[in-house]
């Protein structure tokens, strides 16, 4: 979801992709990196002029094993670049096409969201366009990113004195119009290096897309966003959510825990060695005790062992042990993050779970007890052409991109004063910590 400037700032659209273009989506995860290559169709079976004039057809799919990349960032560019270019390349030999432009995920870089509200007095009675340009600018004022780069800066919704969710004001009677400004920074660092590992593929950057929201556009169905819902996407090293109301986005952050650190768990708890802790998780975890748990054997094979003492029989209880304790702390950091920005009460008691490690046994249980709500597992919307081994809760943020590549949102962008001052504060921020490098190393 990057700033894009168009032209005008009230009722800007986003440009359309055309019939037969191509769009790629590119998840650059922690455990796996995944691209879809889909064709814009005509919809079939429209029943009003509103609803989509295009829907997706899937060309091509390609998934990789991931390098270089922990907690959702870059830490090896040559291994990134290496893993993206086999993931792209499987894509496009499947669909026999080639790509130059991506919509890619962010999973890390410790994304903030702030809400910024501006308020202009309505100089006729009537509201003007030139009204919701000063209600506009009057939010766009409070935006002050810092260091950090803006991934998302839309609207949520326009406030006439005690009207309030109004969408489109223009021609209403009032005498006072405020906005509500949604605004999600990441590090910029983060960006580059993403930026960075992409290009080297040889690949362009359509947009960026924060994870949970990608997610959302995938599983979530439009009564849930209007009505409120908190999308958890529960990746290999990230767990992000996205709050939803009144059909927008009002926060997203991150916790830097997933389903890696479960494995990991697994494995040093029962020395044994990742990838059979991986096997063990998949096929026998739980995050709920039985009562046969502590009758039922493993067979675990020791890590460096030889002979006969290669393996070991333990209890299921003890691998329930181990994933419990690290679900409890991811929901107990989910809750504490989802308190602390005060938007709670805007989803009500709906959650939404998806991602590769949501798939685990008892893990909608233990969300509904730790965030007190009404749980469901979220999957892609069957999409044509989608081989039916990608529906499935790990290919949701993919599928999500393809989705917000299809309709994107409407974006605004900093004023140009404002923008380059921004620019200039962080390049001299740049500046300052090289040169502070290169005198302390």
């Amino acid at each position: 979801m990057t700033v894009v400037q168009f032209q005008g700032k009230g009722g800007a659209k986003p440009p359309a992709v055309a019939k037969g273009g191509l769009i790629a989506a590119l998840d650059i995860g922690s455990t796996k990196i995944c691209c879809l290559i889909a064709e814009a169709v005509p919809a079939k079976h429209r029943s009003s002029e509103s609803e989509e004039k295009f829907s997706l057809k899937v060309l091509g799919v390609g998934h990789q094993l991931s390098r270089g990349v922990r907690t959702g960032s870059i830490i090896n560019v040559e291994e990134a670049e290496r893993a993206i270019r086999l993931a792209v390349d499987a894509a496009e030999r499947m669909a026999q096409r080639t790509i130059n432009d991506v919509y890619v995920n962010v999973s890390g870089g410790r994304p903030q969201s702030r809400l910024h509200t501006g308020t202009a007095a309505v100089a006729s009675g009537q509201v003007e366009p030139r009204d919701m340009d000063r209600a506009l600018d009057a939010a766009l004022a409070q935006v002050d990113p810092g260091r950090r780069s803006i991934l998302h800066l839309a609207p949520l919704q326009y406030q006439l004195d005690d009207a309030k969710g109004v969408k489109d004001p223009t021609g209403m009677y009032g005498e006072t119009l405020a906005l509500d400004l949604g605004v999600v920074t990441v590090e910029s660092p983060h960006l580059k290096n993403l930026a960075l590992a992409v290009e080297r593929a040889h690949l362009s950057i359509a947009g960026f897309v924060i994870a949970p929201y990608a997610a959302a556009r995938a599983v979530l169905a439009e009564d849930e966003k209007t009505l409120g819902v908190t999308v958890i996407d529960m990746g290999g090293a990230t767990t992000s959510f996205a709050v939803f109301h009144e059909n927008s986005l009002v926060t997203a952050d991150v916790v830097p825990i997933g389903g890696q650190h479960i494995t990991n768990d697994i494995a040093r708890g029962l020395s044994t060695t990742i990838a059979h802790a991986e096997r063990m998780k998949t096929l026998w975890g739980s995050a709920l005790a039985s009562a046969v748990d502590e009758r039922e054997m493993i067979s675990v094979p020791l890590l460096g062992e030889r002979g006969v003492d290669t393996v070991q029989q333990v209890p299921k209880s003890m691998l329930t042990g181990i994933i419990r304790p690290r679900l409890e702390e991811t929901f107990e950091l989910l809750r504490a993050k989802l308190e602390a920005s005060g938007c709670l009460h805007l989803a009500g008691r709906r959650l939404v779970l998806t991602g590769g490690a949501s798939q685990l046994n008892g893990v909608p249980e233990m969300a509904a007890q730790w965030l007190d709500g009404q749980v469901r597992m979220g999957s892609p919307a069957h999409v044509q052409g989608m081989p039916e081994s990608t529906h499935s809760p790990g290919f949701a943020v993919c599928a999500g991109l393809l989705n917000y590549a299809l309709k994107p949102d409407t974006h605004y962008a900093l004023p140009k004063a404002k923008a380059d001052a921004v620019a200039r504060a962080q390049s001299g921020y740049v500046w300052r910590m090289g040169r502070w490098i290169a005198e302390s190393f």
